[in-house]
């Protein structure tokens, strides 16, 4: 399936700000189920840049490849701002790359409740170099554009992760 045009560019971008750095990435993702490391992949000489990516859906899987503490995961939930840092900074530390980027949330279409509603997502990218920074977006759309959007924002993190701050 081919990826939309943005998303392709925006791939790029991300690599090119990683040579530029000198820098190996990589991704944990829960609601985008890959679709990062996709997106990053599809690009002929990614290799040189993508070190791994992990799918953690469950939170078992977020425990046991990530090394987050089940006590996280039950005082805030998977969809969460503390989550999806522990995501970011977990997978750094497991892949020995010099960036991050995580992704969590509620792509639906069910799963929403008041306080979280179907279409938030927390991102968060984690460096070597620099503080963890992350984000909460509630993204719109059914399912598919959820996933897109979060992607494409991941995609954005990493493609300015390098820039002065």
């Amino acid at each position: 399936m081919p990826l939309p045009a943005d998303l392709t560019a925006l791939a790029e971008k991300a690599l090119d700000a990683c040579r530029r750095a000198g820098a190996r990435a990589c991704t944990a993702e829960s609601c985008t189920g890959g679709l990062v490391a996709a997106c990053l992949t599809a690009i002929p000489g990614s290799s040189d840049v993508i070190e791994r990516g992990f799918v953690t859906y469950s939170n078992q899987a977020k425990q046991d490849l990530l090394g987050i503490p089940a006590g996280l995961l039950t005082i805030h939930g998977a969809v969460s701002q503390p989550v999806a840092v522990a995501m970011a900074e977990g997978a750094l530390h497991a892949s020995r790359t010099h960036v991050a980027v995580a992704v969590t949330g509620i792509a639906g279409p069910g799963g929403g409740t008041p306080e979280k509603p179907v279409g938030l997502v927390f991102l968060a990218i984690a460096s070597s170099t620099r503080p963890t920074h992350a984000e909460r977006h509630v993204f719109s759309g059914d399912r598919d554009a959820i996933r897109e959007a979060s992607a494409r924002r991941a995609l954005e993190l990493i493609a300015h992760c390098f820039d002065a701050p």
